[in-house]
């Protein structure tokens, strides 16, 4: 290939040569070239100068593989190309210019070339009819590929014929032998060859015996049921071909060979369940033909199989001691064909008790009760087949209160969903021990072991009731109990948060533990999680015996997340998330307010009410009774600067300037002691000092002045009226005024001589007038 390279150079120089312009190329192009092979590729550089380098998908080839035949052509020589397709350039080290590239696609040959010699129909026999083979190829390209099959007998190269042609990596030919394409006595030559527009590549040859490619029919299979055991033998159709078989039931093979005579015994076979079985047969070193159809067949009930295990269950004693007993059985597989009685017979343990007859109990297929007294009894059961006797066992029931030992130091675990029992055998000798377990008191699993630990498998996700029970030669021991035994522990209970009180800067978040199982994880602790939208997240700690936290440092008027998970040591769960708003203000200082406020509006209505009562009090204060006063005239004004020439009517309780000076009044009045109501008129007081005193009837002054005195005991009344019970003014002491027997009237003129023609004014004095004046 390099001398016809090398050619291919000098006829691209000469005819260069004869140009005057310079050419930069890369050859061959788009070149094809088989996996594996040398690959070589030209570079033309005659239209730069210096030196020129290689990449390979843009990747610099080293220069050791690159050798340069003249100034302007450079040789690129690869070794054992694997590429499925490659980008080869070539480059300028000057200018990095790219002179020229080409592409290179690779191909493989077909590979792995397996041919059988077969027959159409399983059931036909003679010489096969169908001849196949299969390959391997991998594809790089998209065009499309012609497979064609080659066939030769390897004596004869020169006999090479076609014997099919196919598009995919199988093809089928008919009637090889009766073609005489293919005979039993010689060895053959098979190829295949894959062609596309652009390449052409045969794969390697393989040689084969005609009858190490036969594939013979599936055999027929005819099985026979026996209680023991299976009955399976074979038989070909019309092939005569020495050969072996294998033949599959459950998961086993077993191989027959052509001294077994075409016979397989199935042996230890279970009772009453199916077994499917089908088998496959082949030539030496010839494939193995199809498997046979499937035949399923029914095993029988096998006597030595029936374990009946008996075992029972006894409850506490009623008030007359009779004890109701649950018996139960190994049932027998429901499969089993026929017709199957139970029957349990008490019979008392103690050897003077006679006289007591038991009926027998008719039972169903794997539990009965029946109920037994105080004593020792032991239970029977027999099982019938089809009126024949098949099994029979017997329990013993103790007497109540009877002294029996029993296994001590029981212990349970559990592992990857299985329960490890295991005790402490009782002193005396054992032949073994009861096992039974249950869920909910009703459906009983037991098994029997002779050792002092068990394992339980298959266990529900449910906390099991689990004792063990010591058996003798004659007796059974008292059961210890282990209760409550869970064969796994899942997750925590489901957590739900049922209250979140928000205040401004916390919020009390409260939540509780449903467990919807049995057996869910121990909490070991609670994280609450929480934080803002945009916020980080934080989270809080507690033990297992809260339920309740107060998150704080938490900002007002925000909108918080929480949620919370429960963690045990088998695992987590989690709430779902909930959010809350922090308040603007703290509630309680607005409750505080609101209490403020309401004592504050009472002190102020309080107090707004006792101003208004004393003011109603002052308002209504009353007009002093001038009877409880000390009249006297007025003293003139020439007279003031001198001592008053009057001894004013005083009460030992009145202060001086509680004293009433009082001028004479210028009216007649009688001296009753009470006033009439009927002519009731109030007198008028006149200042002396500004109106003087005249005489009505004579109108003349008075030129002598009575003083009026009156002592504390006596009534200070003046006006009064002989038909009136009443003061007209309030009394201003607790004195009761006496009431005057006598009839006599007197009449007192107290006249003032008035100086002016003016007539005279009677006006009210009261105690202020004074108490201003004289308190000054």
């Amino acid at each position: 290939m390099y001398s016809l390279l090398v050619i291919y150079i000098l006829i691209l120089t000469s005819m260069c040569e004869g140009q005057h312009e310079k050419i930069c190329n890369v050859v061959p192009k788009d070149q094809y070239v088989e996996v594996g092979s040398d690959v070589e590729i030209v570079c033309q550089s005659s239209c730069v100068h210096g030196k020129i380098f290689w990449t390979l998908n843009n990747i610099p080839i080293d220069e050791r593989w690159s050798n340069i035949i003249n100034s302007s052509h450079t040789v690129l020589s690869l070794r054992n190309f694997t590429h499925r397709t490659a980008t080869l350039q070539c480059h300028s080290v000057d200018t990095h210019q790219v002179l020229g590239g080409t592409t290179i696609r690779t191909y493989s040959k077909p590979s792995k070339i397996s041919c059988i010699w077969h027959y159409k129909n399983t059931t036909a026999g003679g010489i096969p009819e169908l001849f196949t083979c299969i390959w391997e190829h991998q594809m790089n390209t998209s065009m499309k590929i012609n497979y064609t099959v080659l066939l030769w007998a390897s004596s004869s190269p020169d006999s090479q014929s076609e014997i099919c042609s196919s598009y995919v990596k199988t093809c089928t030919t008919k009637n090889v032998h009766s073609l005489g394409k293919i005979i039993l006595v010689n060895n053959y030559t098979v190829t295949v060859r894959a062609k596309t527009a652009a390449w052409e590549v045969y794969a390697n040859p393989e040689e084969f015996n005609p009858w190490h490619i036969l594939k013979i029919t599936s055999p027929n299979l005819d099985v026979t049921v026996f209680p023991d055991y299976l009955l399976v033998e074979l038989s070909q159709s019309r092939t005569t071909f020495w050969h072996h078989c294998e033949v599959k039931y459950k998961w086993v093979l077993k191989t027959v060979y052509p001294e077994d005579n075409n016979i397989v015994i199935i042996e230890n076979v279970e009772s009453c369940i199916n077994y499917t079985i089908s088998a496959h047969c082949a030539l030496d070193k010839a494939p193995w033909s199809d498997w046979s159809p499937a035949k399923t067949v029914l095993t029988k009930l096998n006597k030595n199989d029936v374990k009946l295990c008996l075992w029972r269950k006894i409850a506490k004693p009623d008030k007359n001691g009779v004890r109701k007993v649950h018996v139960m059985w190994m049932e027998i597989p429901s499969a089993c064909q026929g017709t199957f009685n139970y029957t349990i017979k008490q019979t008392a343990y103690r050897e003077y008790v006679h006289g007591v007859n038991y009926k027998d109990t008719r039972c169903g297929n794997s539990t009965c009760d029946v109920e037994v007294n105080q004593d020792a009894h032991r239970l029977n059961l027999t099982v019938f087949h089809n009126e024949d006797l098949l099994a029979e066992d017997s329990v013993y029931v103790p007497a109540i209160g009877e002294s029996l030992p029993q296994v001590t130091d029981m212990q349970t675990s559990t592992l990857d969903g299985v329960i490890l029992v295991s005790w402490k055998a009782p002193v005396q000798p054992v032949s073994g021990y009861m096992i039974d377990w249950t869920h909910n008191g009703n459906q009983y699993y037991w098994k029997k072991s002779k050792y002092t630990n068990v394992t339980l498998f298959d266990l529900l996700h449910k906390p099991y009731n689990i004792t063990v029970s010591p058996l003798f030669e004659d007796k059974t021991g008292h059961g210890t109990q282990a209760l409550h035994v869970c064969s796994r522990v899942g997750d925590p209970g489901n957590v739900t948060i049922i209250d979140v009180q928000a205040k401004d800067k916390s919020a009390l978040v409260s939540w509780n533990i449903k467990s919807q199982e049995a057996c869910s994880g121990v909490i070991v602790n609670y994280v609450i999680f929480y934080g803002t939208q945009n916020g980080p997240q934080l989270n809080v700690t507690v033990d297992h015996t809260k339920q309740e936290i107060s998150l704080k440092g938490l900002n007002p008027s925000t909108q918080y997340s929480v949620y919370v998970k429960a963690i045990a040591l088998t695992g987590t769960t989690e709430s779902s998330e909930r959010l809350f708003n922090t308040k603007q203000f703290d509630p309680m200082l607005i409750t505080e307010l609101i209490v403020c406020g309401s004592i504050i509006i009472f002190l102020v209505l309080s107090l707004g009410l006792y101003c208004a009562i004393q003011w109603k009090k002052f308002k209504e204060k009353p007009v002093p009774n001038p009877g409880l006063s000390s009249v006297a005239l007025w003293p003139s004004a020439n007279h003031q600067k001198g001592t008053s020439p009057f001894q004013p009517f005083s009460t030992p309780s009145e202060s001086l300037c509680e004293r009433v000076y009082m001028g004479h009044t210028a009216l007649t009045t009688d001296c009753d002691p009470y006033l009439n109501p009927a002519n009731d008129q109030m007198e008028e007081y006149a200042d002396p000092a500004v109106i003087p005193v005249v005489d009505v009837q004579n109108e003349r002054p008075v030129e002598s002045v009575e003083t009026l005195y009156q002592s504390p005991g006596d009534s200070t009344a003046l006006l009064c009226s002989d038909n009136s019970l009443l003061n007209p003014y309030r009394s201003q002491s607790s004195v009761e005024i006496p009431t005057l027997k006598g009839t006599k009237q007197c009449k007192r003129q107290r006249v003032v001589k008035q100086q002016d023609k003016t007539g005279p004014v009677t006006v009210y004095v009261t105690l202020d007038m004074f108490e201003q004046d004289q308190c000054r």
